[in-house]
């Protein structure tokens, strides 16, 4: 498949460019991150906050397969394994709640849900498209609670429309505001939800299943 070839609205509604958005770091090697209370949300939101302000620029973006520090602030995150997610198989785009969130190509509403908790996504859309004749599915975490209402499975959705808006914690999972998007080639029977953070020993598999959500996104910092 060319992804060049093929035409995506922007998700945010504008080009994620340099000029817009900056790249945040949550991994490891963050040293900020060892002083700050990940579990107090608003100490958290005014750090990423800070970040985006201090850039000059209005999102913060990064994550695709970033090995991430900022997971132990839950237990969701946690495997009956004794293993722990930590790798980030989406992308998240950082900003003020009530951002616009956009269809990026033709589809379908696949499923939706509020996937609630500590941690977790909150309100979730998960669109269906076909591509060349495959089927891609792209997901839409922390959204508005009230995004939900109005929507059914089945609805096609056109590029361009006005899917959603970034969603304030606490209803978002508790996050500061950020959309999570995600590409998915096979939800494995998931409805409303798919794992968006996998341990280190499942990355070749699920590197598989999502591929880089820059292919839709085209931001130059990724």
């Amino acid at each position: 498949m060319n992804w060049n070839e093929i035409d995506f609205f922007p998700v945010m509604g504008e080009k994620l460019s340099s000029e817009t958005t900056v790249k945040l770091d949550f991994s490891p090697t963050n040293s900020d991150l060892e002083s700050l209370d990940l579990s107090n949300t608003a100490a958290f939101d005014e750090y990423v906050t800070q970040q985006i302000e201090n850039s000059g620029r209005k999102y913060g973006i990064g994550g695709y397969l970033e090995h991430r520090a900022i997971y132990r602030r839950s237990t969701v995150f946690a495997t009956a394994d004794a293993d722990f997610r930590n790798i980030h198989l989406g992308v998240d785009i950082w900003t003020e709640a009530g951002a616009p969130v956009f269809v990026p190509i033709d589809g379908s509403i696949h499923s939706f849900q509020d996937n609630a908790g500590f941690g977790n996504y909150g309100a979730t859309i998960i669109l269906e498209h076909e591509l060349e004749g495959e089927k891609l599915y792209s997901l839409y975490g922390h959204l508005f609670l009230s995004d939900l209402a109005g929507i059914e499975i089945g609805q096609e959705v056109k590029p361009g429309e006005l899917l959603a808006h970034v969603g304030p914690f606490p209803e978002n999972g508790d996050w500061p505001p950020h959309l999570h998007f995600q590409l998915i080639w096979d939800l494995m029977g998931n409805v409303g939800d798919f794992p968006g953070v996998c341990s280190q020993r499942e990355v070749g598999e699920y590197q598989m299943i999502c591929p880089d959500p820059n292919l839709i996104l085209r931001s130059e910092l990724l």
